[in-house]
């Protein structure tokens, strides 16, 4: 009897160190770096992958080594249900367990891409499929969407004046719908709190603000000018003078040189302000906050014209004869 029991104690001597020495080395794996000298590798789980498809993928990849240990690791503290679809940026100097977190999470590779004020909407689209994170043409089409447009709330022809200008964190799971309703979440979060107050007192739409403000954008160079050109055209509309702002008759022009040039300025089209009166029928451009608050808020002055002084200002007139001064001066001596 003594003899079985000093086997027993023996073989759970030899259990207890067997156990402790395997919760040490799952230990050790577990929080050990994957592969310092791998650097970072970019990896796409495809959607439906299973957790065995994962774990293979990662060591195909050259991430993960002795991938039964990591299988069982994963197992056992459960991180092997609901893994993330998607592209992942895995740093080699991860640990098993923090590539797990990231992989439940859900924290895939993200891409920073620019929109700059001004650009209308086919230069966004450019942007973002110069990454490779959209589809030019979807793009263009969706923005263009009546149905899709509905949805997010805008009751116009096209998305133009409504994707702003910022600097986005895009990933490859993010389609041209949710970038674009991206943008105009961004939009709507950049109107300022008293839009309401300020419109019913313009006496001026949502959609006509936008457009003004798109006109001051390709206009101005300088934030301090913006509101002084706001004033220029909100006092034009009021006189019924034609706005006669340069940018608006090279919109969606196929054939524009860079230059504007007296046939640009007979160019029949529903944007061509030195053709038609009033507004045009929408934005020409997606302008940033600067420009939306300067048309919101034009300088109280009365100017109804401006030339550029060629150094990125404008000289502002409140008269004809004044401007025509400032249009040689600035302009026709300057070409002499």
């Amino acid at each position: 009897m003594k003899t079985a029991k000093i086997i027993i104690i023996i073989l759970a001597v030899i259990l207890f160190i067997g156990i402790a020495f395997a919760s040490f080395g799952f230990h050790r794996y577990a929080n050990s770096p994957l592969n310092p000298a791998a650097g970072t590798t970019v990896i796409n789980i495809p959607r439906g992958a299973s957790f065995v498809d994962i774990a293979e993928l990662l060591e195909r990849e050259g991430i993960l080594h002795h991938r039964r240990v990591f299988s069982l690791i994963a197992r056992i503290l459960e991180f092997h249900r609901d893994l993330k679809a998607g592209e992942y940026e895995i740093s080699g100097s991860a640990t098993p367990l923090e590539m797990l977190e990231q992989l439940k999470k859900g924290v895939v590779k993200g891409y920073l891409v620019t929109v700059p004020e001004g650009f209308s909407i086919e230069q966004a689209a450019d942007c973002f499929a110069a990454q490779g994170l959209a589809d030019r043409e979807i793009f263009i089409s969706l923005v263009e969407d009546r149905d899709f447009l509905s949805s997010l709330g805008i009751e116009a022809k096209s998305a133009e004046g409504y994707l702003f200008p910022d600097t986005y964190r895009v990933t490859r799971s993010n389609d041209e719908a949710a970038i674009i309703r991206l943008m105009v979440q961004r939009f709507r979060q950049a109107l300022p709190t008293d839009l309401k107050v300020k419109t019913e007192r313009l006496e001026y739409s949502l959609h006509e603000i936008i457009t003004i403000a798109s006109l001051i954008e390709k206009e101005a160079t300088m934030d301090e000018e913006k509101p002084l050109i706001s004033a220029v055209f909100h006092n034009r509309l009021k006189r019924g003078m034609r706005l006669q702002s340069d940018p608006t008759v090279v919109y969606q022009a196929e054939d524009f040189s860079g230059r504007i040039r007296k046939k640009d300025l007979l160019r029949k089209t529903p944007y061509n302000t030195y053709l038609i009166s009033g507004l045009p029928p929408g934005p020409i451009c997606n302008p940033g906050a600067a420009s939306i608050k300067a048309a919101l808020n034009p300088a109280s002055v009365d100017y109804l014209y401006f030339v550029a002084k060629n150094d990125g200002t404008h000289h502002f007139s409140s008269n004809l004869f004044d401007h025509n001064k400032a249009v040689i001066k600035y302009q026709i001596k300057r070409k002499k």
